[in-house]
């Protein structure tokens, strides 16, 4: 019997989400994604200190540009070892500016370039907020593509698919996690409410042929991961990889196009925001999500300070 991480590379596409390149070459995923906690953790590791030391030259006391570079840097090193796409996200402080947004997003595009890595093989992530929707809109047109972070809610999946968007990132765990401290239920197999959500997107993205992909993230089980087999991409830590790579059981596949799903949905600004305050549990872990992105920006930009 194959393993349960090769079952689901016949149906799903699978990434890593992390930055450390060594468990990358170990598991062998399609594409990869980072954000700021991950590069932060990756700054830590063993062989990324030449990468920092690297990436403060030349910045002219700029540690937003040193934190670009060190993104683009350790996303070239991972693209030595994958055969897709990078996602590098783009600073989380600018959640709000969609202007900001899209010049940051520009930078890591030329970092990029300037390494001889062609945007078709990046990914820029941003977070879900409407202004967030908004820049992504924008750069789709210029053929920048980009990933939708920090998406809670139908609202935020809706207005991404409507945007045009490339690919968007639903937190499964995230969304497991607030329920679970509200209602104090652990919930499991199908009605888990983050594998709901993500099912229900799908659906609603297959059914209306929407293009935009959706990619399964932050996942707190291997249940979790085997409810949403089938889904276009499921984006998992290296530990919860190895587990599936352990386990040579029976995995079947939950998603599938052809399954109904629910009419389109158009949202101005104002009906986005009207749906997105009416979701408690979305707008308070999109806020803590920017807001925990955003300290470890600090934190990795405190390191990069201390070597300019």
């Amino acid at each position: 019997m194959t393993s349960k991480l090769e079952q689901l590379k016949q149906f799903t596409t699978v990434v890593a989400d992390t930055g450390d390149f060594e468990a990358i070459a170990r598991i062998k995923p399609v594409d990869a994604t980072t954000n700021p906690s991950l590069l932060l953790k990756a700054s830590a590791m063993h062989g990324y200190a030449e990468l920092l030391n690297a990436c403060v030259a030349d910045c002219k006391g700029d540690v937003g540009l040193a934190s670009d570079r060190f993104g683009v840097a350790v996303g070239q090193e991972i693209l030595k070892v994958i055969p897709g796409r990078i996602s590098t996200e783009v600073d989380a402080r600018l959640s709000f500016d969609t202007e900001a947004m899209l010049k940051r997003a520009h930078r890591l595009v030329e970092l990029y370039e300037k390494a001889g890595i062609g945007r078709e093989r990046v990914l820029i992530k941003i977070a879900s907020t409407w202004e967030g929707i908004r820049a992504a809109e924008k750069l789709e047109r210029e053929g920048i593509q980009c990933n939708l972070t920090l998406l809670f809610s139908f609202a935020q999946a809706a207005a991404c698919a409507d945007a045009g968007v490339f690919l968007i990132s639903p937190f499964v765990g995230r969304i497991y996690d607030w329920y679970k401290k509200a209602n104090g239920n652990d919930y499991t197999g199908a009605d888990d409410p983050g594998v709901q959500s993500v099912t229900r997107i799908y659906n609603y993205y297959k059914a209306n042929d929407y293009k935009t992909v959706v990619m399964g993230a932050s996942f707190r089980n291997l249940n979790q991961i085997e409810q949403l087999a089938g889904c276009d991409r499921l984006t998992v830590s290296p530990e919860l990889l190895e587990k599936l790579a352990a386990d040579e059981g029976k995995l079947e596949r939950k998603l599938a196009p052809g399954q109904a799903g629910e009419a389109r949905l158009s949202l101005n600004e104002a009906q986005f925001r009207w749906l997105s305050n009416e979701d408690a549990m979305a707008t308070e872990k999109l806020a803590e999500g920017i807001r925990q992105f955003a300290r470890d920006q600090e934190k990795l930009e405190a390191l990069l300070q201390a070597k300019l």
